[in-house]
């Protein structure tokens, strides 16, 4: 069976030459799992602009109406990271877009990637840390709109704390919230996740790997789950410039290795969205985003 791969040529926006945000890296990552065989243009999975309903279950409707008529502020603009311009919000629509596609092709096989999406640091008020809008909250919200699935799980292994997530989902019983990053990297101020592991600067792949195991069996408690949402941000490299920890190419491996496999054993559909991941190497930082494709599909090929 083939890995069902949500991607849009959008998901890459045009920005200003040295921005900080990587963008070209959705380009790169594009390149990179085509020629590994995973993705092609012939059965390429994209995605339709989310509408601003749709954003606005998620978020609130005056935050989605300014941002969707390019009327934020200056000071909001700066706690995104992104400029205001019809193509990153075109960007994010697409993403959050891509997400729940993603979710709806996972039920169907069992796991499913987007090839954008885990932009957890945008909260229900508004956006921050190159985050506009929320995607797993958007697809998650749709999904509970309709009924028939649930409760949610969301592991987020990126470095940084999913804080807009566990601010989106804190008075609802209907989604679980574990975030697994580095306790002194951004943002400085926390939210409360309904389980929060936070890692020591300089963890390699022994300790984080069995950090990794041991939250899963406190998590199992909670289920079962209906959907796992899993943000594999690759931005817990050693060679990360935005990253703590210092896991290697096969301790991320391994990770998504073992992620997949917890969920995929226990019947959850899982969600896979790409997260954080900061290279001045493009070409080095897609092949990172690229082990979660390759372990999704080795899971369904075993």
């Amino acid at each position: 069976m083939r890995l069902p791969i949500i991607h849009h040529p959008d998901y890459q926006a045009p920005l200003r030459d040295n921005h900080s945000f990587p963008m070209s890296k959705y380009g790169y990552l594009r390149e990179t799992l085509k020629a590994r065989g995973l993705l092609s243009d012939a059965d390429r999975l994209s995605p339709a602009p989310a509408s601003d309903a749709m954003m606005a279950r998620a978020h609130s409707i005056d935050y989605v109406s300014r941002a969707f008529t390019e009327t934020l502020s200056l000071e909001e603009i700066k706690r995104i990271g992104l400029p205001q311009t019809p193509r990153v919000l075109r960007r994010s629509r697409l993403a959050c877009a891509g997400t729940l596609l993603a979710a709806r092709f996972a039920l169907e096989t069992g796991i499913a990637c987007n090839s954008a999406g885990g932009s957890h640091h945008a909260r229900h008020e508004h956006g921050a840390g190159f985050c506009l809008f929320n995607d797993v909250a958007v697809a998650i919200r749709a999904l509970q709109r309709e009924g028939g699935l649930g409760p949610f799980l969301i592991i987020d292994c990126d470095v940084h704390q999913g804080d807009g997530t566990a601010d989106i989902f804190r008075d609802d019983p209907g989604v679980f919230t574990l975030s697994i990053h580095a306790a002194s990297n951004y943002p400085f101020e926390k939210a409360t996740s309904d389980l929060d592991v936070a890692l020591a600067d300089g963890m390699q792949d022994g300790a984080y790997l069995s950090a990794l195991h041991e939250t899963l069996r406190k998590v199992e408690a909670e289920g079962p789950f209906g959907m796992v949402f899993y943000n594999a941000g690759v931005d817990v490299h050693s060679d990360d410039r935005l990253g703590r920890l210092a896991l290697s190419d096969d301790g991320i491996r391994a990770r998504e290795r073992a992620v997949i496999k917890w969920a995929r054993a226990r019947n959850m559909p899982l969600v896979g969205v790409l997260g954080g991941g900061y290279d001045a190497d493009r070409e080095r930082l897609a092949a990172r985003h690229a082990i979660l494709f390759e372990e999704a599909q080795r899971s369904l090929s075993t």
